[in-house]
């Protein structure tokens, strides 16, 4: 640690909002001494941005509520000097000092710095797309407001990306009433989830109104609607783009700071940039994963980040821990989270895996109002450590994920969640919690239990194999998957006979009778393997990649 950023006089704090407001208050709550100085090109410095969606819809009725806090109010508690609408143009590292332009005066001026943050944040990316100037976005209150004008006289709008803040914007245009559609170039929605496990959210949007179309690409936006690759025209009053965010580099680039393989400044695990005076947080700066380096734009993230590198500036004991991504969105009373790694990225990489889906209810199945979420785990098969994990459902869905991204900091493997005490009431959860159960199939499956997947189904029926549907027959009758037999759980043992010599799939509604019968035959010398999250979960794959039901509507 060097002397002069030990005790710094002077600490210049660039963008505000998660990374850099932190940063700043918590080294005032360090050093009553330092003068602490946040520059802003935007018209607030602490806002909550997860809300802008919200107050489209009216559902947050007060704008001021999404203000966190004015720089009279910063100055008053913290003693921190905010510069609104003012643009940190340059860095120069040598000197230690930022070039400073005032965005409504034009006036310019240097400003020194002992320590220097980083935060300026991400700007929404705009594809090169012919009229996509034309298009809204939303990223600050001055775009909210810009588009909140914009939906007060319309009737149709389309929004352009399926992830995080296309789907809140588009649900929120649907509580104005106003006809939405949502186009997404890839053949799912939130690619943080995997197809299956994204299907709900498409089946939820259609069932509210709002018109889904995947796999389309957009061509040329106009302020008449949208066109598509395929020559489809789509008609809106407005359009919004929401396809996902670029970090603001430029400065760090400039000044000669080291940049990483994911884009984004690199950074130690003190924030601290390859220029000892100078940290950098937020959506700029890569952050540990379990095999390297990222950009993982999440406001806790940028939060706990810009904690940490006041402490670092301050020499106190500080260290960034690995980045697991964890995050949530809800939509149309859905809620769907990630942690962790995806099959389809993992599979990019070349990782083996053991794949677990579960369809627990949220609570006890007697008492009322229970309701089903779905559970994808991913695991390592050599170590058993947990790769990532997936959860949708209305209820119990953020308590799920975070439990098992919390296993997934401390080390704990896929087996020990099955020992895991969480807590149990009728109206809470079950006596074996949903973690409690994926964590008793990983342990099957890691003690031999051999299983599919939804997507090899078709591949081994072509092998020879054959596949027993152990349901009752009226839930057979509802739906079953083609080329399978109806052999019900309780009848298998009758019939065990007819199965010898044969590779045998069982499947049932979600996969635990599907286990019991594997379990019987096994014993019996067949070879077995029990389709992984049963018909439930072939369902949502084949719907999800089934091109006639991607398409429709």
């Amino acid at each position: 640690m060097n002397a002069d950023t030990r005790s710094p006089k002077t600490v210049v704090i660039i963008g505000g909002v998660a990374g850099g407001m932190s940063a700043a208050t918590r080294l005032r709550r360090i050093n009553e001494d330092a003068e602490i100085i946040v520059l802003e090109r935007g018209g607030a410095v602490s806002f909550a941005n997860c809300g802008l969606p919200y107050h489209v819809g009216g559902i947050i009725v007060n704008r001021g509520s999404l203000v966190l806090q004015q720089p009279a109010q910063l100055k008053r508690r913290f003693n921190i000097d905010v510069h609104l609408r003012t643009e940190a143009t340059a860095i120069n590292a040598a000197a230690k000092t930022v070039s400073v332009k005032d965005l409504e005066s034009g006036a310019t001026r240097e400003i020194g710095y002992d320590a220097l943050v980083l935060s300026p944040g991400s700007t929404p990316f705009r594809p090169p797309i012919s009229g996509v100037e034309t298009a809204h976005v939303l990223w600050n209150l001055d775009d909210m407001d810009r588009l909140i004008a914009t939906a007060e006289t319309a009737t149709s709008a389309i929004v352009v990306g399926g992830g995080f803040i296309g789907l809140e914007l588009a649900e929120n245009l649907v509580q104005r009433g106003i006809r939405t559609t949502l186009v997404e170039a890839l053949p799912q929605l939130m690619p943080s989830l995997d197809i299956e496990m994204a299907w709900p959210l498409v089946e939820r949007a259609r069932l509210k109104g709002l018109e889904v179309k995947l796999q389309a690409q957009v061509t040329e936006i106009t302020a008449e609607g949208v066109t598509l690759a395929s020559g489809e025209h789509l008609a809106a009053d407005f359009t919004v783009v929401a396809v996902g965010a670029r970090p603001n580099t430029e400065l760090a680039i400039a000044a000669g700071l080291t940049m990483g393989d994911a884009g984004g400044v690199r950074v130690d695990d003190q924030q601290r940039t390859s220029d000892p005076h100078i940290w950098a947080v937020g959506d700029v700066a890569e952050k540990p994963r379990p095999d390297g380096h990222s950009l993982v734009p999440l406001a806790g993230l940028a939060n706990r980040h810009g904690r940490l590198a006041a402490d670092s500036i301050m020499g106190r004991p500080a260290r960034a821990v690995t980045a697991f991504g964890t995050s949530i969105v809800g939509f149309f009373g859905i809620a769907a989270a990630s942690t962790g790694y995806t099959e389809r990225v993992l599979t990019a990489k070349g990782r083996a895996m053991r794949i677990i889906h579960t369809h627990p209810v949220n609570h006890a199945g007697y008492y009322p109002d229970a309701s089903q979420m779905a559970i994808k785990l991913i695991v390592d098969p050599e170590n058993d450590a947990i790769l990532g994990a997936q959860v949708v459902g209305e209820e119990g869905v953020d308590k799920r994920i975070d439990v098992i991204a919390t296993a997934m900091a401390a080390g704990l493997t896929a087996s020990d969640l099955m020992d895991l005490e969480l807590s149990y009431a009728p109206q809470f959860a079950s006596a074996k919690d949903p973690v409690n159960m994926v964590g008793y199939v990983n342990d099957n499956r890691a003690r031999g239990e051999a299983s599919v997947q939804w997507h090899e189904v078709d591949s081994l029926l072509r092998q020879g194999w054959q596949l027993i549907d152990v349901r009752t027959e009226g839930e057979y009758t509802r739906g079953a998957i083609p080329g399978s037999r109806l052999m019900t759980l309780d009848q298998l043992r009758e019939n065990v006979d007819e199965l010898r010599g044969q590779k045998v799939i069982v499947t049932c509604r979600v996969g635990q009778r599907g286990h019991t019968a594997a379990s019987i035959l096994t014993q019996e010398g067949i070879e077995v393997a029990n389709l992984d999250g049963g018909y439930l979960t072939w369902q949502m794959g084949v719907a999800a990649t089934t091109p006639e039901l991607v398409t429709a509507h």
